[in-house]
């Protein structure tokens, strides 16, 4: 695909204007849709388009990736990234871009509030306060101020929530299987079972990694302080919900809080189904961590913004799959974007195949990560068919893209 095609923008699970906005700002055409496609829907509406938007439901499998026939970059409207083969975009030279920072705020906002309704028992007062029920009792409701919050996944939103809690009053401790830095001061625990017997109040901030599919259940419940409150605003898949009902049901948890489900449903409207609902003292929300006007609008802006971007001048910064590489755009020059196995002798190959056709390089940055190599060209003058030709041919070339 080169500048001068017609870009077609396909954007599932109602993604904020501000993205339709900017990428027809861009020229490009813009198709948006409410709600999520299946395996087999996204197969039929794949062909012909060129950026596909989606946000955590809609699922990006390899058949979805076969079917695209001119698919150039992907963008995850959210943090996550899970719901997309990665290796297979890889494999296609298909750029994938994400939101690592735009919703962090929101799903914080979410957790504290979660936190203290559930520590003061808001959630059964409202409850009975409708039903026409006075119940003027200090029993069962507590301040979370000096109790202790421990953090499961110490990321972008770990940590923001660590700080907050702190200037609650709250003691705070994580656990993390990388090396992070404690902030403020919280407290590293060096495995998860002392977090869980020494925390009044347990929340996952854990990616969907297949690895972490299951990791909370019955036994990680069981090592939580009687008592205690739980939340997950992370992935669903995370956790065992029969477990977490009969922690709740006997009494030995007092409250949860769970915004993401093993299976939701796939649009606005349609019927909620879990083993959680009906129990006191739970909050259940509809996958609404990052659902701010706030965080979509930046969203929106942010993930649209690396696609056109992306688009325009091959640029990868912050991509999620391909190596990051950022080369100013220059004024009357065509640029070769190559994206190949990361092999020794590409560079020189590639430049052997421009110098017998006695093309002049004028730019040129090259990054690997991992499998693959990204290299981009500025080329000034013109150049032959045969040139492309030979660079498509080589062994390593994964994908081949000409801007002008």
């Amino acid at each position: 695909m080169t500048d001068q095609a017609k870009v077609r923008v396909l954007l599932l699970e109602s993604i904020h204007p501000d993205a339709v906005s900017r990428l027809e700002t861009a020229g490009y055409q813009v198709e948006s849709v409410r709600n999520a496609l299946d395996e087999v829907e996204l197969i039929e509406r794949i062909k012909g388009v060129h950026l596909l938007g989606v946000r955590s439901k809609t699922q990006v499998t390899a058949k979805v990736l076969e079917a695209a026939d001119s698919l150039v970059a992907i963008g995850a409207f959210c943090i996550g990234t899970d719901q997309i083969d990665l290796a297979a975009a890889s494999q296609a030279g298909i750029a994938v871009f994400n939101a690592p920072f735009s919703n962090t705020r929101s799903v914080v906002e979410l957790a504290l509030a979660e936190i203290i309704a559930m520590t003061r028992r808001l959630t059964e007062k409202n409850n009975l306060m409708h039903e026409g029920v006075w119940d003027k009792a200090a029993v069962g409701s507590h301040e979370v101020r000096g109790r202790r919050l421990g953090i499961v996944g110490y990321g972008n939103i770990g940590t923001q929530l660590s700080v907050l809690a702190e200037n609650l009053g709250m003691h705070v401790s994580f656990y993390d299987t990388a090396d992070k830095l404690a902030l403020g001061n919280a407290q590293r625990c060096a495995s998860m079972d002392e977090l869980l017997e020494t925390s009044d109040v347990v929340t996952l901030h854990v990616d969907g990694r297949p690895g972490n599919a299951g990791f909370f259940g019955a036994e990680q419940f069981a090592r939580m302080r009687p008592g205690a409150i739980f939340l997950n605003l992370s992935r669903g898949i995370v956790v065992d919900h029969v477990a977490l009902r009969e922690s709740l049901a006997s009494g030995h948890l007092v409250g949860a809080a769970v915004d993401v489900f093993p299976t939701e449903p796939k649009g606005r409207g349609d019927e909620f189904v879990s083993e959680l609902r009906g129990l006191p003292n739970v909050i259940l929300t509809p996958h609404i961590g990052g659902s701010t006007e706030e965080a979509q609008s930046d969203i929106g802006d942010f993930v649209a913004n690396k696609l056109a971007l992306f688009v325009r001048e091959g640029n990868t910064t912050l991509s999620v799959n391909l190596p990051s590489i950022a080369l100013p755009s220059a004024t009357g020059m065509s640029r070769i974007i190559h994206v190949h196995l990361n092999m020794p002798g590409v560079l020189a190959q590639v430049n052997s195949i421009l110098a017998e056709h006695s093309v002049n390089v004028e730019g040129q940055l090259l990054s690997t990560r991992g499998e693959y190599g990204y290299l981009i060209t500025d080329i000034g003058g013109s150049y032959s068919a045969d040139v492309l030709d030979q660079l498509r041919a080589m062994s390593q070339t994964v994908r081949l893209r000409v801007l002008s």
